[in-house]
């Protein structure tokens, strides 16, 4: 990767308009194709059908990132402005102001397909996490599931979102776009309702994440969650649909740094076997999954 991005200055001769973008941006730009290409040849070892990447022009791309240097966030006029340098000064609306003690290391500009353009910034902070407790007294482990997205050993269940009012709006507006003429200006209005379709079921989706993940991070001492494999049940062709709504493993993603985060201990249990043996005695017992309660013949749990 290193040697892609040390052929930077002659790509430049070679494409003059390369020199109006700022340096900072083009590196980690070169760094993310060499990454794709690293990640294709790996599929492609499994025996994959990868193809090879597509040609993307400029006014495609979605996303660009500043890091180290060439942008700075001030205020000017009343407004928040951000600074990007061979760019513009672009007026910004903070959703949470920036801590007092950070210091921001990059900026990452993305398009969303509705059209809405985003500042995320990556900041460091001169503060530790608090240390975990040695011997965690508040322990909890989860069982994520489809009809109750999370049972925990204390008894609390928590129900899964309910995203049906979404599922048929977004139904409706598809069905209308099939009935539009493919690259039209009605076709392209109906396509950005699909997205907006599209990211307030995400936002909804990942705000109950959010929640959730840090109710458990925060309150207890010790988590556990099973460290589903989710690519291989997205495979299987029963109820893939619902298995991909969960998002079953951004949610472990979250519960993890937020366990971080707050010092509480994180563990990614294997689920294998976890349905049939008992807690209790680790003896097995086979049973069908509509049965939801565990009785053990052995030592009565």
């Amino acid at each position: 990767m290193r040697k892609i991005r040390d052929e930077l200055p002659d790509l430049k001769e070679w494409w003059g308009e390369l020199t109006d973008v700022y340096s900072k941006v083009l590196q980690p730009t070169v760094m993310r194709l060499a990454h794709n290409i690293k990640a294709l040849g790996k599929l492609k070892e499994q025996g994959y059908n990868v193809g090879e990447l597509r040609w993307k022009s400029p006014r495609e791309f979605r996303r660009f990132t500043y890091n180290q240097s060439g942008f700075e966030l001030d205020k000017k006029g009343g407004q928040t402005v951000l600074s990007l340098s061979k760019l513009a000064d672009i007026p910004i609306q903070l959703h949470r102001p920036v801590p007092d003690d950070a210091t921001l290391k990059e900026v990452t500009l993305k398009k969303e397909p509705t059209g809405e353009w985003f500042a995320i910034f990556g900041i460091e902070r001169n503060c530790e996490p608090p240390a975990k407790p040695e011997n965690p007294e508040q322990c909890v482990g989860i069982d994520v599931g489809i009809l109750k997205y999370a049972h925990a050993t204390d008894g609390f269940a928590v129900g899964s979102l309910t995203l049906s009012d979404e599922r048929e709006r977004l139904e409706r507006e598809q069905r209308k776009l099939s009935r539009k003429e493919h690259g039209s200006a009605n076709w392209e209005t109906q396509r950005q309702r699909i997205a907006e379709c599209h990211q307030r079921i995400k936002r909804k989706r990942r705000d109950f994440l959010h929640r959730l993940s840090a109710y458990y991070a925060r309150e207890y001492d010790l988590v556990a969650v099973e460290d589903l494999d989710v690519t291989g049940m997205l495979e299987s062709p029963k109820n893939s649909r619902n298995t991909a709504s969960m998002a079953w493993h951004t949610f472990k993603q979250m519960l993890e740094y937020k366990c971080e985060r707050e010092g509480t201990h994180f563990v990614a249990v294997e689920p294998e076997g976890t349905t049939k043996e008992c807690a209790s005695c680790g003896v097995e017992t086979n049973k069908p999954r509509w049965v939801r309660e565990h009785s053990c013949p052995a030592c009565g749990f």
